[in-house]
């Protein structure tokens, strides 16, 4: 089977370009809600669930970020994508997502709610698209793109994976 382009992708699967880099296309929005009563520390109500394809390409990388959720990441085709993740205290964590599990990549990984972290595909491959899934549902006010010098600030023992991994 040979793999679709990344200009492929972006055309059939009617990605757009995200925030923190890379494209994505929700694919998923339960139709049930929580209510603002149920979700401390959120500004409203949320659905059960939401799910996205996303998609990085070679040079590309997701900026270092936050959600108030737990995100779940998927494997789904080209390079296997390297995690970094940060949690509150500053302790620092790497995970390759991918298909070799022999190697220590797993296809399915969750960034714990309130961690920082950036993505980036392997060197010198195409592309990987990945699904990520979010509950309670992602929303916009839940997300925070890092300042650079407001991360290094808390976590100054990160700061040249910061500065390279922020916009």
């Amino acid at each position: 089977m040979k793999l679709p382009t990344i200009d492929q992708l972006v055309l059939k699967l009617g990605l757009q370009a995200h925030p923190e880099g890379g494209y994505y296309k929700e694919t998923y929005r339960s139709q049930g809600k929580i209510p603002a009563s149920a979700l401390p520390g959120f500004t409203g109500e949320r659905n059960y669930a939401t799910a996205i394809f996303y998609l990085l390409g070679q040079g590309d990388f997701s900026a270092f970020h936050r959600i108030r959720q737990d995100e779940t990441w998927h494997y789904y085709m080209g390079t296997p994508l390297l995690l970094h993740e940060i949690d509150p205290r500053g302790n620092y964590r790497a995970q390759w997502i991918g298909p070799d599990i022999a190697s220590g990549q797993l296809p399915q990984y969750v960034v714990a709610a309130g961690h920082w972290f950036a993505a980036e595909p392997a060197p010198g491959t195409d592309y990987c698209l990945m699904g990520c899934t979010v509950a309670p549902g992602f929303d916009f006010a839940d997300f925070e793109l890092a300042e650079a010098q407001e991360l290094i600030t808390s976590f100054p023992q990160h700061s040249e994976l910061i500065r390279r991994l922020t916009r």
